[in-house]
């Protein structure tokens, strides 16, 4: 049966029998290292062109090509649009409409970087672009799995990120408190929070006699796999069961990277009250020891005694209280370290050659040695290696993603897979340039986003099909792309136009009133509690809560990821669900309600400035007026309503 299964691919084989024997160090042909993403960045230098559109080098890589496809670049976008793509890019929110006339009036030469400094040094962009990297992280605030244990204190981590974000903290600084911050300084907050990274994967948690030893390959899985998919932009977790089918990343690269967190634990840093702590011990005590006496009455049980055993261990976990308040970190335990061997099929029970740790060698030198597990702060070893400038895939993914998130577009259109299967870029020039210079800048994201978005290229219209026909996904950029808001954007503008936004930042996550045969779904629905402060259900969406099996209505019909894995690029779906929520939703209504009582003077042109960003044009005046010409006091709220659906205010030009 073995046999048989190799010949398919399903399980792999191993040469050595003796399972304690290293696995040895492959060696890579030049052909599997030519692969373009594992080249050195090159030293690019812009095109030579002339043109007055140019106003720096992104707009010269742009030019180029289009020139060469025989296309030109769109019109700039009018100043009102332009103030509005600009600040839901870097604020998720809308520009008021006194914000629109101090920019559309300011006939200054430096109004537009004036605008992106503002919106730059504002503590709403780190609200807005940390989401993008809590996507990217998979982070949530539950386990997953069936009991999707409630995880109270992980909103530290979402805080510490926005706070990395309006700091502008180096990125190569950021990744390493992320995978290393507990063996940078373990006495330091900042540090502990930063470490839960490698907590944020969903975890199995079963009251049964579930195996530590497939738990801990678990764990171990989803550390290894987001650092691949986050950091690096390659499929590591493809090589888990057997070599990667298209890339060069062998089975023995996947469990050397695991290697790295061998020693890893997880550790709860107690923050609670001595009286709080006390409280807990003696809730706990004499449930832990219930459950340790029927887990060992479980081992010799029959079938029939296991399920008894089963219904008593999950009555016990229903009496469980909340944990107590702590930072989610991880710290080095050498003494339970975890023996790391390649694993035939991912089965843990299936254990080939032990390992070390290393790089994937395809990114290496040849003869690059492997370090032993118990190597002291091998996660710092790790971090290092990947935050090198010289590491061709570092610099290259997280520019390759700014770039998308300002332009619609990335230049690698799969943000996650650099590799063979993932796309190559449309303009890989660019993309080397793009990267040089984060690096050369000190990692810092916030220069980036003012070269990109001063550039020509970014102010283009998007209007016109003068290039659809050449390039009608417009990957050389002859316009601006289109989108519509996020499912946080859609739900934060409401609140916004409404009046009624809580600015509030920071600290735990706010649980609101949903439907409650929703909560009755959940395994423990206790821990679902509704925040009892009205004022605080409208605060912004990144401070709601975040659960993996119970996504917010609202957020889910507007393509917000699952968390279980690693989200690149947020799907944009239309269909009929999302009217329906809009029309009918107990949110969307209540904020028309407030938004019409909003309304005072001329109550058509607020109205339209407030969610739009421009006065209605004839047609539309026409409509609203009709609604608020009705004597029906409903009649203003419908039409506050009919403008949370339109187009206008759905997608940003």
């Amino acid at each position: 049966m073995r046999r048989f299964l190799a010949l398919l691919g399903v399980v792999a084989v191993f040469a050595a029998p003796n399972s304690n024997e290293v696995a040895p160090l492959s060696k890579y042909t030049a052909i599997e290292r030519r692969h373009w993403a594992f080249q050195a960045r090159k030293d690019v230098v812009p095109p030579a062109l002339k043109d007055p559109w140019i106003r720096g080098p992104v707009d010269a890589f742009i030019l180029a090509g289009l020139q060469k496809a025989g296309l030109k670049p769109a019109a700039e976008a009018d100043r009102a649009t332009l103030v509005r793509r600009v600040t839901y890019d870097l604020h998720g929110l809308p520009p008021t409409p006194a914000e629109i006339d101090a920019f559309v009036n300011d006939k200054a030469p430096q109004a537009y970087e004036r605008l992106v400094g503002r919106l730059l040094a504002s503590p709403r962009y780190g609200e807005q672009w940390s989401r993008h990297w809590l996507d990217v992280v998979r982070f949530a605030e539950s386990d997953g799995y069936e009991y999707d244990t409630h995880r109270p204190d992980a909103y530290r981590f979402r805080d510490y990120v926005i706070a990395s974000f309006n700091a502008d903290k180096p990125y190569d600084q950021f990744l390493k408190e992320q995978l290393a911050g507990d063996e940078i300084d373990s006495k330091d907050d900042t540090m502990l929070v930063a470490s839960g990274f490698n907590r944020l994967g969903p975890l199995r948690k079963n009251t049964g006699n579930q195996d530590v030893a497939s738990s801990r390959t678990e764990v171990l899985t989803e550390m290894a796999n987001i650092v691949g998919a986050s950091m690096l932009g390659m499929t590591m977790g493809c090589a888990r069961c057997h070599d990667h089918k298209f890339d060069p990343i062998r089975q023995s690269d996947y469990y050397r990277l695991q290697g790295y967190f061998a020693q890893t634990h997880a550790n709860d840093v107690i923050v609670a009250s001595p009286e709080e702590q006390a409280k807990y011990k003696s809730t706990m005590e004499p449930l832990d020891s219930e459950m340790k006496k029927l887990r060992f009455a479980m081992r010799k049980a029959t079938e029939e005694e296991k399920g008894k055993i089963l219904i008593q261990l999950e009555a016990l976990d229903e009496k469980i209280p909340a944990p107590l308040t702590a930072m989610y970190a991880v710290r080095n335990e050498p003494k339970d370290m975890t023996p790391i061997h390649l694993l035939a099929a991912g089965d843990y029970r299936n254990k080939g050659p032990k390992v070390g740790m290393r790089p994937p060698g395809v990114l290496l030198e040849d003869g690059a040695e492997e370090l032993p597990l118990d190597a002291t702060t091998p996660r710092v070893r790790l971090a290092n290696w990947i935050a090198d400038p010289a590491n061709p895939l570092t610099a290259r993914v997280m520019a390759n993603r700014i770039w998308g998130y300002h332009f619609g577009r990335p230049i690698v259109s799969t943000p996650n897979d650099f590799g063979k299967m993932g796309t190559r870029p449309t303009n890989p020039e660019l993309l080397d340039w793009l990267a040089n210079e984060y690096v050369k800048g000190g990692w810092k994201m916030k220069p980036l986003h003012r070269t990109l978005m001063l550039s020509s290229a970014y102010r283009q219209s998007s209007q016109g099909m003068h290039g659809a026909a050449q390039d009608p996904e417009n990957k050389l950029l002859w316009k601006a792309n289109r989108r519509r808001l996020a499912a946080e954007e859609i739900r934060d503008t409401m609140l916004a136009v409404s009046g009624r936004l809580n600015p509030k930042a920071g600290g735990p996550s706010v649980m609101v009133k949903i439907d409650p045969e929703l909560i009755k779904d959940l395994k423990r629905p206790q821990y679902w509690v509704t925040t009892r402060d009205r004022s605080e259900h409208d605060r912004r969406t990144i401070y709601l809560i975040y659960k993996r099996n119970l996504i917010l209505p609202f957020n889910q019909v507007f393509d917000s990821p699952d968390t279980l894995l690693s989200c690149a690029r947020r799907d944009q779906s239309t269909h009929a669900p999302q009217a329906l929520e809009l029309l009918n939703g107990t949110l969307s209504n209540d904020l028309a309600v407030s938004f019409a009582g909003r309304l005072k003077g001329d109550r058509i042109d607020e109205a339209w400035r407030l969610t739009t960003g421009r006065l209605p044009n004839p047609k539309e005046r026409a409509l609203s007026k009709k609604y608020l010409d009705d004597p029906d006091p409903a009649a203003a709220t419908e039409f506050a309503l009919s403008l949370f659906n339109s187009n206008a205010f759905l997608y940003v030009d």
